[in-house]
């Protein structure tokens, strides 16, 4: 798709402005200064109305926020003279294009808002003798800048869906043998352990159900994205769940007949079976690539982050569930490079990643940032229990030694910056809540975890 150059956008606006008399623009500029809270107000009103937009726009931060920054974004737009600096004009159009890629927010509704601010202004300039000049010119403003946030929103929504298929099909094929050893030995565990349980004669209450395993917890957070589209997923989802609400229910049931108990005990190793043949066919498709990984760690690299970001937030959005993110920094790393060399550095920095990777469960993500900075994405997890997976990392990294060339054992410490998800819908608000706790923790002596609140 070809670009519109800033230079281009520029001279276009500075043509459209330099046209317009200067009681039009000041009748413009009046307009809003008076009529603002008004503006957002209808534009925020017809967009809730919408099912679509409600789901991002009712969370109550995005609500506070958006209304003042509807307000400030309208009186600068509709204050637009001849002497305007534009530069800065069209980087915030563009910014708010890459926002709404970013959340996923449909363009149709957001073109939807500026008609609605349209008819608004059409209203409110009714009783203007320069109603239908002023009108004409907020008409071309608006759609100017919606130009620009369409542009901006269509480059970053391909470089999202080329970032999202490239995932897709990392995720499916890295280290794909071992992944699918990993998970036919969590499928094994599961059931050994579940028949274990029923004959101690725990109740389905205590059980811990397939959903919730380690193989139910990759699978709903990596496998069924990774493979999706493939029938097989449909087929493992539908033999959890029957697992789950049919048969081990059943089997807590006294006074049935020992031949309903076998046919139940039958019944649950058959769909295991099910599941572990559909999961072997999963994995037959794919070969390996290591294209996605990080060279010195093999974590997945920052590319990913924004896909899987937003993956969890519709996921957590739609079954209401929370999730976590660690954001995780090494103390002092600088001093291992200034002391040891930097290949002393790169040794250590492959260490911690191999502890931070096995100390996570299967449907968590370990991303590294850059440098010394490395991210835990934590599912279906809240702040409490995410702090003790941050403590129980924190100690265990302070306790580990940490073995360099020549014989030279290190120690280090990390600091850890703790996000729970709360509903808002950009995933970069997430981010900057961890790197503000990770940043609070450094500022406080490091080597401890900072919660965001």
């Amino acid at each position: 798709m070809t670009q519109i150059s800033t230079e281009q956008l520029v001279k276009e606006w500075q043509a459209l402005l330099e046209s317009t008399p200067t009681d039009i623009s000041q009748n413009t500029q009046r307009l809003a200064e008076q009529h603002a809270p008004q503006l957002a107000a209808s534009f925020y009103k017809h967009m809730l109305e919408d099912l679509t937009a409600a789901q991002f726009l009712s969370h109550d931060q995005v609500q506070e926020r958006l209304s003042g920054s509807m307000q400030r974004w309208v009186i600068t737009l509709f204050s637009l003279s001849a002497d305007s600096d534009l530069q800065p004009i069209i980087a915030q159009q563009k910014h708010i294009g890459d926002v709404h890629a970013r959340i996923n927010i449909p363009v149709h509704l957001v073109l939807r808002g500026a008609r609605v601010l349209k008819e608004t202004s059409a209203q409110l300039l009714k009783s203007s003798p320069l109603q239908r000049e002023s009108l004409s010119f907020i008409s071309a403003l608006i759609d100017m800048a919606m130009e620009v946030m369409s542009q901006a929103y269509s480059a970053s929504n391909d470089k999202n869906a080329r970032a999202e298929e490239s995932y897709r099909l990392f995720s499916i094929a890295q280290n794909s043998a071992h992944e699918k050893d990993r998970q036919r030995a969590a499928l094994l565990d599961w059931e050994n352990q579940t028949m274990f349980d029923m004959a101690m004669g725990l109740k389905f209450s205590q059980l811990n159900t397939l959903f919730a395993s380690e193989f139910g917890l990759w699978f709903r957070h990596k496998g069924a994205h990774a493979f999706e589209g493939a029938g097989e997923v449909e087929l493992i989802s539908s033999a959890i769940e029957k697992i789950d609400t049919v048969i081990l229910p059943m089997l807590e049931l006294e006074q049935k007949p020992p031949e309903q108990h076998q046919q139940l005990l039958r019944s649950l190793h058959e769909q295991m079976r099910s599941i572990d043949y559909h999961l072997e066919n999963l994995f037959s498709k794919v070969n390996e690539l290591e294209s996605g990984r990080d060279v010195l760690t093999h974590l997945l690299n920052r590319k990913f982050l924004p896909v899987v970001m937003s993956k969890e937030i519709n996921y957590a959005r739609e079954h209401k569930r929370n999730f976590c993110i660690l954001a995780i920094d090494v103390d002092h790393f600088k001093l291992i490079n200034d002391s040891h060399g930097h290949e002393a550095g790169d040794i250590t920095l492959q260490q911690l990643a191999s502890l931070l990777s096995n100390s996570c469960r299967s449907g968590d993500y370990v991303f590294r940032m850059g440098g010394e900075e490395f991210l835990m994405l934590l599912v279906d997890i809240t702040a409490e229990k995410a702090a003790k997976v941050a403590e129980k990392l924190r100690a265990l990294v302070a306790e580990e030694d940490f073995r360099l060339p020549r014989g030279i054992t290190l120690n280090i410490t990390i600091s850890i910056g703790l996000a729970q998800y709360s509903g808002h819908p950009d995933p970069q608000a997430l981010l900057n809540k961890a790197d503000d706790a990770l940043y609070q923790a450094k500022r406080e002596g490091r080597n401890k975890i900072i919660v965001a609140h």
